[in-house]
């Protein structure tokens, strides 16, 4: 059974008001129109404002780049799997797991975000944001 989210301070299931139908990345935004991810209270990474505020980005993007990784030092995390940097429709950039589905990844492919189950490091089922291809 699974016991609810690896990472709620970065994501939700709930999607945004942009895009219900995917998990929503849990970003910020200044008053000066720069959006982020994750959120954070330092100040903004363009103006130093410290105004910031909490927005739900969307579960979608382009595949800026991506890299197979054969071996991994995480006695949890089982090799092979994909990387990928994704231009998030609403601006940042994030880096994460990509969804293989045996085809190539290509810079440029439209992905959407999901969530997939996985054990955490006690071996608990948890739901983790991964990003796959457009259906």
């Amino acid at each position: 059974m699974t016991t609810g989210l690896l990472k709620p301070a970065l994501y939700r299931e709930a999607g945004s008001d942009a895009d219900p139908a995917h998990p929503a990345l849990l970003g910020g935004a200044c008053g000066c129109g720069h959006v982020f991810f994750p959120m954070q209270n330092f100040g903004c990474e363009r103006c130093g404002r410290t105004d910031l505020s909490p927005r739900a980005l969307t579960g979608r993007g382009r595949l800026l780049a991506s890299a197979r990784v054969h071996l991994h030092a995480g006695k949890h995390r089982h090799a092979p799997f994909t990387v990928g940097s994704i231009a998030l429709e609403d601006g940042p950039i994030v880096r994460t797991i990509l969804v293989d589905d045996g085809v190539p990844f290509q810079a440029g492919d439209a992905l959407t975000a999901t969530l997939v189950d996985v054990h955490d490091a006690d071996g608990n089922l948890r739901r983790d944001l991964r990003f796959q291809r457009e259906a």
